[in-house]
Parts: structure tokens; sequence; C-alpha cells
């Protein structure tokens, strides 16, 4: 079997997979992607997951896996903020609404290209400026889409969840397992 290649420097993708007893090694992808403040396409995220992993496929030999996770409010993306003050008032617009978290997982296999989006709904619940203030002082949000993350101790701000947690924090294992069998 062509060795496994997982191209992202997420702590929370090569936790899951090493979690899930895969065997891989972890070769960032030097693509840049410039998709916060777009409108959601499905297709759009799955592009971005493609052109990571492309961009790994074309240095190195095996199968790459590559990924992408946006935040969506209001069909729009929400990335990484760029500061703690955009990491606010991302907080604060998700604040007592519901929006939904989509991860495409691109796995690009001998010659296939094999990929698929992930979707799920999170809720959170009211949050006051302090506690919004409180969280990004204690964590790091921006080096997560949405400023949030879901998995950080002490991390109460949501209510509810439709779909996989795991594709909220980065990496739907159930999606990729499925996509990874396929020949």
């Amino acid at each position: 079997m062509d060795k496994l290649i997982l191209a992202s420097t997420s702590p929370r993708r090569k936790e899951i997979l090493q979690k899930a007893g895969y065997n891989f090694i972890v070769i960032p992808s030097n693509y840049n992607e410039k998709i916060c403040n777009y409108n959601y396409s499905k297709g759009l995220v799955e592009n971005c997951a493609y052109n990571k992993a492309l961009d790994v496929q074309k240095k190195y030999k095996g199968t790459i896996i590559g990924a992408d996770t946006v935040v969506v409010l209001d069909n729009t993306i929400l990335g990484k903020p760029k500061d703690k003050k955009e990491g606010f008032l991302m907080l604060k617009n998700l604040s007592n609404r519901t929006h939904f978290v989509a991860t495409s997982i691109c796995i690009l296999k001998n010659d296939k290209i094999i990929k698929d989006t992930e979707i799920t709904y999170v809720t959170f619940r009211e949050l006051s400026d302090f506690e919004i203030t409180n969280y990004i002082e204690t964590k790091n949000p921006l080096d997560k889409a949405g400023s949030y993350g879901i998995q950080d101790d002490n991390f109460d701000f949501a209510i509810k969840i439709e779909g996989e947690l795991d594709n909220v924090i980065g990496f739907p294992l159930r999606l990729f397992k499925s996509l990874f069998a396929q020949d």
C-alpha cells in the first residue's frame, strides 16, 4: 500500500487520525486558501481541500489526504480570525444562533480524486461580552475557523450539535473512512 500522507498542520486532524489507528506522515501543504467572507458552496470548500492535497502530491508519492474546515453563518464563510478583535466579533455574531461547520476531505489515491463534505449544525447559547473576552484571552481562537475550538477545555458555548462532533473539531472520521475505503 502507498504511504499515507496528511497534507495538513492541524494538530486536531493529526490526533483524530492517530486515535483511529492510521499510520501516516504529515507533510504540510503550502496552498494558500482565500475563501473567508465568501458565500458558502460545497464546491468551494472541496476545491480548497483538493488543492491542499494536490500541492503535496506534486512533490511526494503516496495517498494524499487534504481537508478544509469552515464555519458558516448566514451562508458566509467565517475563517480564522486575523486578530482578537475579529475573533470577538465572530463569537458575538455566533451568540444565540445556529451555524454550520463544513469539512471537505479530498483523497488523491493513485489516479483517483475522491472527495466529499460533512455538515454539522451547532447552536450557541447567548454569550456575554465578558465570556467572549475571557475565552479569547485564555484560549487561542486565532488558529480556529469561527474563532472557537469546541474541543477546548471548559468550552460550554454550544447547547446543541446536530451531526458529527469530530467534524466540528476539523476531521469527520466516519466520512474519511468511507472515502478511504473507495477504490
